[in-house]
């Protein structure tokens, strides 16, 4: 006797569960709605598992190691300093672990029905789930789309054990002697930069003329700096064309200046970006209008061409940033809840966790000037920070970008420590239309490298304390 596949009815689908998808789970069960979301990898997705979360932990665990050599300066010195590398993997599992599990609790907790499969559209209000064993229909009111991307293969490094995407450098089992990083961006930088730190020889080839070309020229020169102090070097303006690989290692071909050029290692990874997850669910069935390069079309409220399907994350136009997609997912679930929700994207920041960490939000100064304002650049050195010369960190800047009529706060950049963490409070202040009076005025504890924000405010009204005007 065959059953039949009786259609389950949803008021809100969700097809993916990473931080877009999750996030807007959440939020749609806590206005009301009967919500399932599908996910045919792990919870948490990309960014979770194999993404943000364990690159950080493998990031710290390097910087562990760089500090166990301890520093001359500070009278510091060790010897004999080792790595099991195979226990640094398992304490990022670990971490892993935890989270995925705290996702699924949180998922579970607001009845949130969870489902693995994959999602084919039938119709706007109708999909197929399907796994190796089963088909089940679903039929919604409403759906959000967070599908999330993959990494570019180039046609002359395919995958393999010696040619590696984040993933596959993110889960080695050795702690590689030589590697090779094809494409300067914020992973390639950061996976660059944890490896040099456990002591491998590093090669970047970035094909633009510097490397973490969204940032501005001052802020990467100091991670390219660290990086050669790391004894990593770095090719620019270089291009990839291939790489012969043997049991052992790779021979990565590449060109610069005009020379063909070669360098071996244990290792090469490719991060020259990503592509959206779009193609072979059957958004071209349902009429949902994309791209050239595959990312679905929406309005201020991550609606598709489709009125009841919206899209988020990494499948619509805008930065890759996990903190971005979750934002958008929480729009989403409240416009479907009638609420009057719009996606305002110019306070999002963007972080690398390089050495020193990056930040920016908001205009820098140069694009304040293109859009049309009369700005004020104004910048404290961590160098005139007491907490930074503490930390033996003292390179870097904030920079804060105000609109010359009024103050109003509507950018800022920071390279130094802690980067990551400052840069919120630059957010708050765009958002919440403060100017750099209202960040001069509010009292910052001493000593932290939080009152380098109230002190570039103060340079910002042309009264700073700790620089000479």
């Amino acid at each position: 006797m065959v059953v039949g596949d009786f259609p389950i009815e949803l008021d809100t689908l969700v097809v993916g569960a990473g931080p877009g998808g999750y996030v807007a789970a959440i939020r749609a069960a806590q206005t009301g709605q009967k919500v399932t979301v599908v996910e045919k990898g792990t919870v948490g997705g990309v960014c979770l598992n194999v993404g943000c979360i364990p690159s950080k932990a493998l990031i710290q665990a390097g910087h562990r190691v760089e500090y166990a050599h301890g520093e001359d300066s500070m009278g510091i010195k060790a010897e004999n300093v080792s790595v099991d590398f195979s226990k640094v993997q398992e304490w990022k599992a670990s971490v892993v672990k935890k989270l995925t599990g705290g996702v699924e609790g949180l998922l579970k907790g607001n009845k949130v029905d969870i489902v693995s499969g994959e999602v084919y559209f039938v119709d706007k209000n109708t999909v197929k789930v399907m796994d190796d064993k089963n088909s089940q229909t679903y039929t919604f009111k409403n759906c959000i789309i967070a599908t999330g991307s993959s990494p570019i293969e180039l046609p002359s490094f395919k995958y393999s054990k010696r040619v590696l995407d984040s993933t596959g450098a993110l889960n080695l089992q050795e702690v590689p002697k030589k590697l090779v990083v094809i494409g300067g961006g914020y992973v390639g930088t950061e996976l660059g930069t944890a490896y040099a730190n456990f002591g491998t020889e590093v090669t970047i080839l970035e094909g633009m003329k510097d490397i973490l070309g969204g940032f501005e020229k001052q802020m990467s020169a100091l991670v390219k700096k660290n990086l050669k102090k790391k004894g990593a070097t770095i090719v620019t303006e270089a291009m990839a064309k291939g790489v012969e690989e043997s049991e052992d290692g790779v021979k990565v071909t590449y060109e610069a200046n005009g020379k063909e050029e070669t360098v071996e290692a244990d290792y090469v990874l490719v991060t020259v970006g990503r592509r959206p997850n779009t193609s072979d669910i059957g958004l071209e069935q349902v009429g949902i209008e994309m791209s050239d390069r595959g990312l679905i079309q929406i309005d201020k409220q991550c609606r598709t061409s489709v009125d009841n399907i919206y899209a988020i994350g990494d499948i619509v136009a805008g930065p890759p940033l996990a903190h971005k997609a979750s934002y958008e997912g929480k729009i989403a679930a409240e416009a479907i809840a009638g609420e009057n929700a719009e996606i305002d994207y110019n306070a999002i920041p963007a972080v690398v966790f390089s050495d020193p960490e990056l930040a920016s939000v908001g205009y820098t100064e140069q694009e304040a000037k293109d859009a049309g304002y009369d700005v004020l650049a104004s910048k404290f050195p961590f160098a005139a920070n007491g907490r930074a010369l503490s930390l033996n960190a003292s390179d870097g800047f904030m920079k804060l970008i105000t609109r010359k009529e009024d103050g109003l706060i509507i950018g800022g950049q920071i390279a130094g420590p802690n980067a990551s963490d400052m840069v919120s409070e630059i957010g708050l202040a765009i958002e919440a239309g403060m100017t750099a009076e209202d960040l001069a005025l509010t009292i910052h504890a001493h000593p932290t490298l939080g009152e380098i924000t109230m002190e570039a405010a103060e340079v910002a009204m042309g009264s700073p304390i700790h620089i000479v005007k």
